[in-house]
């Protein structure tokens, strides 16, 4: 590195860059260990910063620097937002919950305030012709409201669809707000926001990447899927707005995924979402979101939303799995498209495995992404010597995010089980508390159970050694995959 110094700049300023680089890399230092990480992530930073000229600088300022405790709306719309949006909590005393889902419901009212809702009714889907039939029609009946926010809005034939019934609602004077996430929608072209900007779609980009705001910005991805149609109807899942979820892949292989559609008083907390996301892109007063909720069900369905982000003080979602898994007596049913586990999480999995829990995880033999399929491998034997049982779903892309834990605890969104999803993206999942719900989302995991192969210790540790050594190699950057 000094050599090239001397290259290109004369002898007496090379000495002073050298200098200034040492001095930058310390501060950096200094900032990674004042903030009371991991202790293994701050000594790799550290290690990374010593060892890596320039490229370990570049690395610390996309993908090492936290953003906890900023700010995305101020304290004040923050409690407005809660007490406009927010119905009171139901009570613990008049539920019968087992009390695992009890501790469960106040652990995540003390990390987000959402309240426990009751009075709710949930369709599930699971093939995304259905789920966009059924969106695309709640949309096109939609009267006052729409409220649509998705990690990928693909300009392709299912995204004009909804971009068209979107427009033609705006014209038809419904209030439409549309937040995608830039990287995510990086695909899909400028044209295409801009015609629904330019047709009265109120539309705007989370987190621009654009400099000098690159490095700021690009690490930090909204990764939630809501919809919320009339304040009375609302979808959450993992489905985005794309073709592959109604076609397939282009390979014809299957694309699996989990959605649901909901009404009743959870409304309520998907509107508070997408109004604190919606008031970090634009000045509060310049956004009157409706704050009527018809009541017109009297079902017995319990559920909350959690959300989490990088922001956050806790790591919410991922401290409700520890939870939900930590308080399991019989069975964990884990579906994700990238297995990524904190050491926290594995070891709970591990300890639950080991006192003989029924613990069952299902991966895609095949994913969308090589480098996230090496490192999800780099953990399944360490599963399987610890007794969990793992899958492997051969259709196609499993892309369905859930994990069902014994009789009554369900939990399903667009939270990946990896370090992505739960330290650097903003998610949203819900927490279902109900036995009907449970067992028709155990009936779907079995049913996929049918289309899995499952893999055995004995001939999974016979992988080649050049596959482990690469597994293991791309395990290190697990935490920023």
């Amino acid at each position: 590195m000094q050599s090239l110094l001397f290259i290109f700049y004369p002898d007496w300023l090379s000495p002073i860059i050298l200098w200034a680089y040492f001095i930058l890399v310390i501060g950096f230092i200094i900032v990674v260990i004042s903030e009371n990480r991991n202790p293994i992530r701050s000594i790799a930073w550290c290690v990374a910063l010593l060892s890596l000229p320039i490229i370990g600088v570049i690395f610390y300022l996309f993908f090492g620097r936290s953003m906890k405790g900023q700010q995305m709306i101020s304290r004040h719309n923050k409690r407005k937002l809660l007490h406009n949006f927010n119905s009171k909590s139901e009570s613990l005393d008049d539920l019968d919950l087992p009390s695992d889902c009890r501790q469960i419901v106040k652990l995540a009212h003390s990390l987000t305030r959402t309240p426990l809702t009751v009075n709710n009714s949930i369709k599930i889907f699971t093939c995304g012709s259905d789920k966009f039939k059924s969106l695309i029609q709640d949309l096109k009946d939609a009267k006052s409201t729409i409220y649509l926010q998705y990690y990928i809005f693909s300009d392709d034939n299912i995204g004009h669809t909804v971009a068209d019934i979107l427009v033609e609602k705006a014209r038809a004077g419904v209030a439409v707000k549309v937040i995608y996430d830039h990287v995510g929608s990086f695909s899909s072209s400028r044209k295409f926001f801009k015609y629904m900007k330019d047709h009265g779609v109120d539309t705007h980009p989370f987190f621009r990447v654009t400099f000098p705001q690159l490095a700021n910005r690009i690490n930090w991805r909204n990764h939630r899927k809501l919809v919320i149609i009339d304040n009375r109807i609302g979808y959450i899942g993992g489905m985005n707005i794309a073709d592959r979820y109604v076609v397939g892949q282009k390979d014809g292989s299957a694309w699996r995924d989990t959605h649901f559609r909901l009404k009743g008083d959870i409304i309520r907390s998907l509107v508070y979402s997408f109004a604190v996301d919606w008031y970090f892109l634009k000045d509060p007063d310049s956004a009157l979101l409706l704050t009527s909720f018809p009541s017109e069900l009297h079902n017995n369905c319990a559920m909350q939303l959690i959300t989490s982000g990088p922001i956050d003080t806790w790591n919410n979602i991922s401290l409700c799995f520890l939870k939900a898994i930590s308080s399991a007596k019989r069975s964990i049913y884990i579906q994700t498209p990238y297995f990524l586990p904190t050491d926290t999480l594995l070891n709970a999995l591990e300890a639950a495995a080991l006192a003989k829990i029924d613990v069952r995880i299902m991966i895609p033999r095949k994913t969308d992404s090589r480098l996230l399929q090496l490192a999800t491998f780099s953990y399944v034997t360490r599963c399987l010597r610890a007794g969990i049982k793992v899958y492997t779903f051969e259709p196609g892309m499993l892309h369905a995010k859930s994990m069902i834990i014994d009789d009554t605890f369900t939990t399903a969104g667009s939270t990946n089980f990896d370090f992505r999803s739960f330290e650097n993206n903003f998610e949203a999942n819900l927490l279902i508390y109900d036995r009907e719900v449970n067992s028709r989302m155990r009936e779907i995991f079995f049913n996929d159970l049918k289309e899995c192969t499952k893999l055995k210790y004995s001939e999974w540790k016979k992988r080649p050694r050049p596959q482990r050594a690469l597994e293991s190699v791309i395990r290190l950057f697990a935490p920023i995959l």
